[in-house]
């Protein structure tokens, strides 16, 4: 247990075996006088692997820790406490960690270490930066084993190969000869400890020996050659055991060796991580019915003309090669137009097909061939690709597919991408598992042409024509979604199809004559950013903001549409007994919305309490004896005949402090947002914004 201690000290004041940790300082120091505790406190410098964007916005490139250690000689256990110093006002990170003798056996050693994070607010990048400490906290509980490994193999090496127990100040001969004692017993205790830890981590991430029987401890080799690939022995046993598992507790079809050796990679073999992931991706599937998405899932019309996707031959290696053109997809078109779940349908849909030819092609080639290769081209891509609720929708797809499809994907290349590409990578990147990131490769401009790029992974008669090759591509061009085909009413759920999401992020509303829809925004703390977007696809609304600090109650007005869905319900929250400037008082300047076109804005707010937004259905000025009618306004109310507006709409509530760090600010900053108006009291008491697009 000694030899720990001293392998650990060893890391300071620098170690360059974990390379993010740039140096550290001593702050403070004392002993006990009988020299059995001994505590260091000492200021750590880190350099965290986090995206250039982020640093840049957080305005530094390191980060400090204040590390306590307690050493314990007597009792033998080391205790590591250790507390961010670095944006302390806006995350709070601690960590314990502790090395102690088994109390049933001292050949033993325990090891504990517990952390937390608790994210006040960081600009807007709170879930990245969760995700980003995730992953480093995962990545330093590896690496600290190996560390502690390597510093023991270095003393060792050195000739200290044990250092004996703390033992008080010796006053008499007798006492000499007993520390003697207590050396030798504690030599012996060392080797066995060290044998000990290893053999409880090894056994830490395998499953019970005994699981597997004598006669199916073995796969074939040339079973192993043809289907899986080359695997090390400790790989095939993990197999081995993890498939024996499920076929005597799953209930239902046993995946394949294939399938099941995915989740093991994407775990680093640990069976205890695999099996718990596989676990949960058998009852994802069962419960969605995903196994038959391919016999049950056919494309709607429009997903077909405009989702700029499609499989196209192989690639060198005889990976399934599949063509995304992103930059010339309407991604926001097709949101509102589908909605998420059939963009998502359609997605698990393509991971199958990609599985299946990944099988197929395994057949025609005699080797595994057990992930695809994605080809995306970025050319088109702008700051319309970047809008907040698209991006919320990308990122849930992301989550989705790394949880149950680990370790398909055998590389992806990004041709052609755009300056803007960094500001979707930052926020995209800490979603993705670092096995995937690494598969990764970007090209800008024209650097995919000619050696290094496209034909080092394609075959020049694969190359598609536009991106300068001869092969002729299927892969739709896309273009604009038609506002026209945005889905304004809830579809009745199909009886073939459960549904993978329950939420959505766009919501849909009819505005009748007379009767506003509106929603309620409760602000508990005054400096927050109250943002929308929102498509006007039938009649013309006025949008306005209200404030009040009283609560509205909800009155609803059911429209005559067949469907009694939540879209054709009308939501009324302002009493029509209120009284405005009393009971309630306007935000935002009355803004007159024409059929087509698509609003984003945003508003400062100064005060707590409950914040209206409200479209209502725009109508002609009444006339007065020296005014007459606008014509926009006559020929608007000629088109609403039968009353009615229709509107698809999503907001959201962000911390002021942290909006300039947003997807709103940023697509606020490059889209021109002209400043709509201030608050009716006085213009620095609140800061709104909005564009108008058709």
């Amino acid at each position: 247990m000694n030899l720990y201690f001293k392998a650990y000290e060893k890391r300071f004041p620098t170690c360059p075996e974990i390379p993010v940790f740039l140096g550290s300082e001593i702050l403070h120091e004392s002993r006990s006088d009988d020299g059995a505790i001994h505590i260091i406190e000492r200021s750590c410098k880190l350099n965290v692997d986090a995206p250039r964007l982020l640093k840049k916005i957080a305005g530094v490139e390191f980060v400090f820790f204040i590390q306590k250690n307690t050493v314990n000689w007597k009792e033998r256990t080391l205790l590591i406490e250790a507390h961010n110093e670095t944006f302390a006002n806006r995350v709070v990170v601690l960590e314990t960690c502790s090395y102690s003798v088994h109390p049933e056996n001292e050949d033993w050693t325990c090891f504990e270490q517990s952390a937390s994070l608790d994210i006040k607010s960081f600009f807007g990048f709170e879930s990245t930066v969760e995700k980003i400490a995730m992953k480093q906290y995962t990545a330093n509980i590896k690496r600290g084993k190996e560390v502690i490994e390597h510093y023991l193999k270095e003393l060792i090496s050195q000739g200290i190969a044990f250092i004996p127990r703390w033992m008080p100040p010796p006053v008499s001969k007798e006492e000499e000869r007993t520390l003697t004692v207590g050396c030798d017993l504690d030599l012996a205790s060392e080797e066995s400890c060290a044998h000990g830890t290893t053999k409880e981590q090894t056994c830490s991430s395998c499953l019970p020996v005994e699981a597997a029987s004598p006669d199916a401890d073995k796969l074939d080799a040339d079973y192993i050659e043809r289907y899986l690939g080359q695997l090390t022995p400790m790989q095939e046993s993990c197999l081995i055991r993890l498939r024996q598992w499920l076929q005597e507790t799953h209930k239902g079809k046993i995946p394949k060796d294939e399938h099941i050796l995915r989740f093991l990679r994407a775990r680093d073999f640990n069976i205890d991580k695999a099996r718990e992931m596989l676990c949960q991706s058998l009852t994802w599937r069962k419960q969605y019915q995903v196994d038959y998405i391919l016999q049950t899932w056919r494309p709607p019309p429009l997903l077909e003309e405009y989702y700029t996707g499609g499989w196209h031959y192989q690639d060198r290696d005889g990976r399934p090669l599949y063509i995304l053109r992103l930059g010339q997809m309407d991604t926001k078109g097709l949101v509102k137009a589908l909605g998420e779940e059939s963009l998502l349908r359609h997605v698990l849909s393509i991971n199958e097909e990609g599985q299946k030819r990944c099988e197929e092609n395994t057949n025609l080639f005699g080797r595994p061939i057990t992930s695809w290769t994605c080809l995306v081209d970025l050319e088109g891509l702008n700051m319309r690709h970047l809008w907040r609720p698209g991006v919320k929708a990308l990122l849930r797809i992301i989550e989705v597919v790394e949880d149950n499809y680990p370790e398909t994907l055998g590389r992806l290349l990004i041709v052609r991408a755009p300056r803007v590409f960094p500001v979707l990578w930052t926020l995209v990147s800490p979603f993705i598992n670092e096995n995937t990131r690494q598969k990764f490769l970007i090209y800008s401009g024209n650097n995919y042409q000619g050696p290094g790029g496209l034909v080092d992974y394609l075959d020049k008669d694969v190359i598609p024509d536009f991106l300068g090759g001869e092969c002729m591509c299927n892969v739709p061009e896309g273009g604009l979604v038609p506002k026209s085909l945005y889905q304004t009413d809830e579809e009745p759920e199909n009886s073939d199809h459960i549904r993978l999401w329950t939420e959505t992020i766009y919501h849909s509303a009819c505005v009748l004559k007379g009767a506003p829809h509106e929603i309620v925004v409760e602000i508990l703390e005054g400096e927050s950013v109250i943002t929308w977007d929102f498509d006007i696809l039938k009649g013309d609304v006025v949008f306005s903001l209200f404030h009040s600090k009283r609560v509205p109650q909800t009155y609803r007005k059911e429209t005559t549409l067949p469907s009694t869905s939540a879209a054709g319900d009308n939501v009324q929250l302002i009493d029509k007994s209120w009284v405005l400037g009393v009971d309630y008082s306007r935000m935002e300047s009355p803004l007159v919305c024409r059929e087509g076109e698509s609003i984003q804005g945003s508003h400062v707010t100064r005060w707590p309490g409950f914040y209206i937004l409200q479209w209502k259905m725009h109508g002609p000025l009444p006339c007065t004896g020296t005014s007459l009618p606008r014509v926009d306004d006559v020929l608007a109310s000629l088109q609403v005949s039968n009353h009615k507006c229709k509107l698809m709409y999503y907001y959201e509530v962000l911390a002021s402090k942290d909006f300039r760090g947003s997807m709103s600010s940023l697509e606020s900053c490059n889209s021109g947002f002209s400043q709509l108006s201030g608050a009716t009291t006085s213009s620095n008491q609140s800061q709104s914004s909005s564009h108008v697009s058709r």
